[in-house]
């Protein structure tokens, strides 16, 4: 039998969810709270890592606040999320001090995530408080986020911290033992899926089913994640919060729940973020001699191979390539804005000062700035 990958993991991210940590929305519950950071300082003591990513800071707020439901307007879920932060906070620093631990408070948005400089600055605070013994506490910042920015759910940030602290594995506690073939609530022939592959495409349609009242995730969620924090090299537990003991007995290598393993070796840490950004700003639709160049001559991406330009976007953004039948094949960082692009698409580089009125550039998108993704069969 397959023993859990937690084992032998240095660096972990333990991700909760708010059915968890809010006791199905009635409140913080404190004994969960106190049982998790228990279970994480012993993992700390143990000599592992462990960054803890949290749910539940709307949930809180809006139970805090006298709210009967969880409103609707953006500003309202901002108002929410900053009270419910300060029940957290609170929550978290009581438990894991108990256990001579101390705590740090990091909260995140996809544009701190996107950013090269401020995902450099995100991974290196990380690093050096976990250097320091320090377990940091991870939520989206969701009393400053909006639909346009806002990374979307927890399992997803889980993952993006887990490639961002280049992580081992990534646990996701829930209050769903794992993941089934089908809805087990459903389907009476259902089978439970001990171990997987990350990114098994019969994954996906496996997960289907409705996310809990209190949260924007679901096993759908989950399994995108750990496809997301394969392409780090990192496996995904998925597991029950309310099993006893949980993490110390994955800890232990006993095989909890559903782990979903990484097949690949880990992406360069440039590669990776260059991949893992949730919005490009613009699309590239490639000639057919563009895009075979790209995947088998694994060249950089000149203007003359571009047919059309999609989107508004500035210099050094984040652009897909897209293969004349429609699949994005690779992402990179553009050297042209959208309309220096628009004029030169199709165009050979002698031509460029004199439509432009300068010499940009040979490249729209340089080699070393860009990453083949996984559906064009390339690493």
């Amino acid at each position: 039998m397959q023993q859990s990958v937690l084992k032998s993991a240095r660096r972990v991210v333990v991700k909760v969810g708010s059915a968890l940590l809010t006791n199905d929305g009635r409140g913080l519950d404190r004994r969960m709270i106190e049982n998790l950071a228990s279970q994480i300082c012993a993992l700390v003591k143990s000599g592992r890592e462990v960054v803890f990513v949290s749910s539940g800071a709307i949930v809180e707020g809006v139970l805090r606040l006298g709210w009967s439901r969880r409103p609707e307007r953006i500003c309202e879920l901002q108002a929410a999320a900053a009270v419910g932060q300060m029940g957290l906070a609170q929550a978290y620093e009581s438990a894991f001090s108990a256990h001579g631990v101390r705590t740090a408070q990091m909260l995140l948005t996809h544009a701190d995530l996107s950013d090269r400089e401020r995902y450099l600055n995100a991974r290196e605070t990380v690093r050096e408080l976990l250097k320091l013994g320090v377990v940091p506490v991870i939520n989206e910042n969701d009393t400053l986020v909006t639909d346009e920015i806002k990374v979307g759910d927890n399992d997803t940030l889980g993952a993006l911290v887990t490639n961002l602290i280049e992580a081992d594995v990534l646990v996701i506690l829930t209050d769903q033992k794992g993941l089934y073939t089908a809805d087990p609530r459903k389907d009476p022939q259902a089978r439970f899926v001990s171990v997987a592959e990350a990114g098994d495409p019969a994954l996906e349609k496996m997960a289907g089913g409705a996310a809990s009242t209190l949260s924007k995730g679901g096993m759908i969620t989950k399994v995108l994640a750990a496809k997301r924090a394969a392409r780090s090299g990192a496996s995904t537990i998925i597991a029950s919060g309310r099993e006893e003991r949980v993490l110390e007995r994955l800890a232990g290598g006993e095989a909890i729940g559903t782990q979903l393993n990484a097949a690949d070796t880990p992406w360069h840490a440039r590669a990776k973020w260059l991949a893992d950004q949730l919005r490009v700003q613009g699309l590239l639709v490639l000639d057919a001699g563009a895009a075979k160049a790209l995947l088998e001559k694994k060249t950089s991406l000149l203007p003359v191979g571009v047919k059309a330009v999609q989107g508004d976007f500035v210099r050094g953004d984040v652009v897909g390539c897209i293969a004349p039948d429609g699949t994005e094949i690779a992402r990179g960082l553009v050297n042209y804005d959208s309309a220096q692009l628009r004029l030169i698409a199709g165009r050979h580089g002698g031509e460029f000062a004199g439509i432009l009125g300068f010499m940009g550039p040979e490249e729209a998108v340089h080699r070393d700035n860009m990453v083949m993704l996984p559906a064009a069969g390339a690493r």
